[in-house]
């Protein structure tokens, strides 16, 4: 015999735990809640309530979370009771037995019981009326309302304050079975230690499930590539993450340093050559004049037949922009009076130009070396990772300063302002891909995860001309990639230092500790809106490190935005992330 939908939540809901009441009064967007007895001395905020209710004929079933509780005693209230309070503590029968605790429940979410037995989104068009019974949510009754979209669930942690597991989903961004229709921009904020990292880690791990999808990651600090080239993650949360993508998932994980990284065209070449120490050796400080000479350079080699992008690490391509910064008629180009060319040619002259060879020029040349073992350029490794097509690798791209370290390999050289213009090398090339996989009708159905954001597109303006042209690039592709289907993963230590355009962009929001004050609290209340009660529970917040230990740590995080089957009313929902890698792999079924 089959049991219908609506026998099997009433069933379950019957057995769950009775909290309180509908109350006095009650809205449309919160409801007051008259705590019971019996609960006034559970940890309640935070709880995943629900309750049952008719509407327009058929059964609904309401839930949200409880942000905040209010004690009230009229008695106590009274000039007369305060005066004899002062003098006794307590008054009998009037303290503690006249106490009323009300609570506050931000509605998150409405099932509808349709005449055809299934469950569907739907509003709280009325209120219940006063006495309605308000019950705590289980994991079953979630498991009841969500079992048609059981195979869509993801599991990051528990719901804040609670036991129950807050289901969350992470479509990828094409049409079909699990997919979202439509590419969004994602953001993942908190500060040092406020778990963002490992968040972002089981985000990723989320949408590469889905074997349609793309997934690059462009990881400044080596956060990523680590964990995978060691396959010994750091950290309390040790996440397999080289285990679980390419052995339970079946991805193909590739991971390419600076190292066998190929730099793919001369204003890039003239850009990094402006930032080594080349022109700084023969006398000429950065500013003006120091570009235009690096332009030179780059422009006579570009030029020349005989030299190519990938050939500036010999010698013959050395000789070609050493006579050429020697010719007087150059000189007169970049300087104009006859004190600073003097200058620079008695510098010129005095030069060892064997050691500005290896020494300085090398290891500008070798990021252009693509003889180099295993060596890919940008375009071709974006094409690999972002451009629809069978069995997409998972590409993680380490620019980090240590992923640089030579090995016994040719120096190569590499600064945060290097850093920054191969980044914007990077976007640029998947703004060009995408745009022409776009006009043939393709999707990229790919997302982009970038970590530090907040230093390559801070808010205010920039004076360096070369990173204001790097953050344009990065707003520039927040703006237009989600038509081409691509979306992005921003992740920031810090909310209000971010460009706006970046985060007024963002359909998802994940926000960890340490947002709660100055302009960070007032960026926040700009996204979330004006809930205060919401916003009280964020400022609640424990910081994890104030743990007393590694098994009380806890790492909370305020949700905003489709990221929930639970979160379709726009309401913040409140989780605390996972601390068990086991419990992670287990409820995900990726052990």
């Amino acid at each position: 015999m089959t049991i219908n939908n609506s026998s099997k939540i009433n069933k379950v809901l019957s057995g769950a735990e009775r909290i309180g009441v509908i109350g006095s009064p009650s809205s449309t967007n919160e409801l007051t809640l008259d705590i019971l007895g019996s609960a006034v001395h559970k940890r309640l905020v935070g709880e995943l309530a629900l309750f049952s209710f008719n509407q327009e004929g058929n059964q609904n079933f309401a839930m949200g979370q409880i942000t905040e509780i209010e004690l009230q005693n009229i008695w106590h209230q009274d000039p007369t009771i305060r005066s004899l309070i002062r003098q006794k503590g307590s008054i009998n029968p009037v303290s503690e037995k006249q106490d009323t605790h009300l609570g506050k429940m931000a509605l998150s979410a409405v099932f509808e019981l349709s005449a055809k037995d299934k469950f569907q989104p739907s509003i709280l068009g009325t209120i219940p009326a006063t006495g309605t019974p308000i019950n705590l949510v289980t994991d079953e009754i979630l498991d009841n309302l969500l079992e048609s979209q059981k195979d869509e669930i993801f599991y990051l942690g528990h719901v804040y304050g609670s036991r129950p597991k807050l289901p969350l989903w992470f479509k990828h961004f094409g049409t079909g079975p699990r997919g979202a229709g439509e590419a969004y921009h994602l953001g993942i904020f908190g500060k040092t230690g406020s778990g963002k990292s490992v968040l972002a880690k089981m985000s990723v791990v989320a949408y590469a499930r889905h074997p349609e999808m793309g997934v690059f990651i462009i990881d400044p600090q080596g956060e990523f590539s680590k964990d995978v080239i060691t396959g010994r993650p750091t950290g309390g949360f040790r996440l397999p993450l080289k285990d679980v993508l390419e052995k339970k998932l079946k991805r193909n994980l590739e991971v390419y340093s600076i190292r066998n990284l190929t730099l793919d065209t001369f204003d890039l070449f003239k850009e990094v050559l402006h930032e080594s120490a080349f022109f700084e050796e023969l006398s000429m400080p950065k500013g003006e004049n120091r570009e235009i000479a690096a332009r030179l350079v780059a422009d006579a080699l570009r030029k020349n037949t005989k030299i190519k992008i990938s050939t500036l690490h010999t010698k013959d391509a050395f000789d070609v922009a050493w006579d050429l910064l020697g010719n007087e008629d150059t000189q007169r180009i970049f300087y104009r009076s006859d004190a600073s060319r003097e200058r620079f040619n008695n510098a010129y002259q005095a030069a060892d130009k064997d050691h500005f060879y290896k020494d300085i020029w090398l290891p500008v040349a070798n990021l252009f070396n693509a003889s180099r073992l295993g060596a890919k350029n940008i375009s071709e490794l974006v094409k690999t990772a972002v451009l629809p097509g069978q069995n997409r690798p998972i590409v993680i791209v380490d620019l980090s300063e240590e992923s640089t370290l030579s090995n016994g390999q040719d120096k190569i050289i590499w600064t945060e302002n290097i850093q920054a213009l191969v980044i914007k090398r990077f976007i640029d090339m998947i703004k060009i891909h995408g745009e022409l996989a776009y006009r043939q009708g393709n999707l990229m159905n790919a997302l982009v995860v970038i970590d530090e954001a907040h230093r390559l597109a801070p808010a205010g303006d920039i004076e360096n001309e070369q990173r204001a042209a790097i953050k344009h690039s990065l707003v520039d592709a927040a703006r237009t990639t989600r038509k081409y289907g691509l979306g992005w993963m921003f992740i920031s230590q810090t909310l209000a230092s971010l460009d706006k355009e970046i985060w007024g962009q963002m359909g998802v929001y994940f926000f960890g500790f340490g947002l709660s004050a100055g302009s960070e609290y007032r960026t926040l209340q700009e996204i979330v809106g004006g809930d205060s009660t919401a916003f009280n529970l964020y400022r609640a917040f424990r910081h994890p490190q104030s743990a007393f230990d590694s098994d009380s740590k806890e790492y909370p995080f305020m949700t905003h935005g489709p990221v929930s089957p639970l979160s379709f009313s726009g309401t913040p929902l409140f989780l605390s992330a996972f601390t068990s890698v086991d419990e992670f792999l287990n409820e995900n079924n990726l052990k």
